[in-house]
Formats: structure tokens, sequence, C-alpha cells
């Protein structure tokens, strides 16, 4: 079932760049702002709970998609990208086993703790 999982999670993020091949961005964009929405990492700053709020909400796909889709809508292509970007970036760290968080530890997310152990 993990296989399946990463393979569709794999098949959004092909999708993620089937859509941002419909925005008017040069390709260096993509790549380069891949990663971006780990900045949210830093919310962990202020303590675990108040990180796991702030990082999720940064790597919801559904408002990824919301911003996709508002972007596109009202002719807003730096809001459609940015809804794509975290939309490929969440979908490529469930791919590796990245998931959501819980507010007891980094470690502990939705798909399982990271690097093994114990299920949440």
């Amino acid at each position: 079932m993990k296989t399946t999982l990463r393979l569709e999670e794999l098949g959004l993020f092909a999708l993620s760049i089937f859509l941002f091949s419909q925005l008017p961005f040069r390709w260096w964009y993509f790549p380069v702002l891949l990663f971006a929405p780990d900045i949210s990492m830093l919310g962990y700053l202020a303590g675990p709970r108040l990180g796991a709020v702030i990082y999720n909400l940064v790597h919801h796909r559904a408002l990824a998609l919301l911003y996709y889709v508002l972007g596109t809508v009202y002719s807003l292509p730096v809001v459609a990208l940015a809804g794509v970007i975290i939309f490929a970036h969440s979908s490529l760290d469930r791919v590796f086993g990245y998931g959501l968080k819980f507010s007891d530890s980094f470690k502990n997310t939705h798909l399982g703790v990271i690097g093994g152990g114990q299920q949440p």
C-alpha cells in the first residue's frame, strides 16, 4: 500500500509540472521555488504546537488548489504559481514520506514517524 500511495503522490507531482507549464513563467522558477514552502519550518522556533500549525497550513494541498484556481480565474499568475508550488512541494514531500505534522513533534506525521519507528 505504501508504494501505491507514493506512486499516487508522484502522479500528483507530475500534474503540478503540467499545471506549471500552463503558467507564463520560465522553467527555472519551478526548481528554484520548489522548496520555498519549507521556510515554514521556522515556525518550530516558537514551539512544536505553533510550528505544526504553520507548517500544516503552508503544506495544505486544498489551500494550494484554492490559490491555483483563484489565480487562474482572476488572472493572477503569481497567485496561481504559489498554488502550483505548494501543491508540487507537498506532493513531493509525501513521495518521500513527509506528511502533515502532529503538534507533539516535528517527526510525528500523518504518514508515520519520520525515519521509521511507530505509527502516530
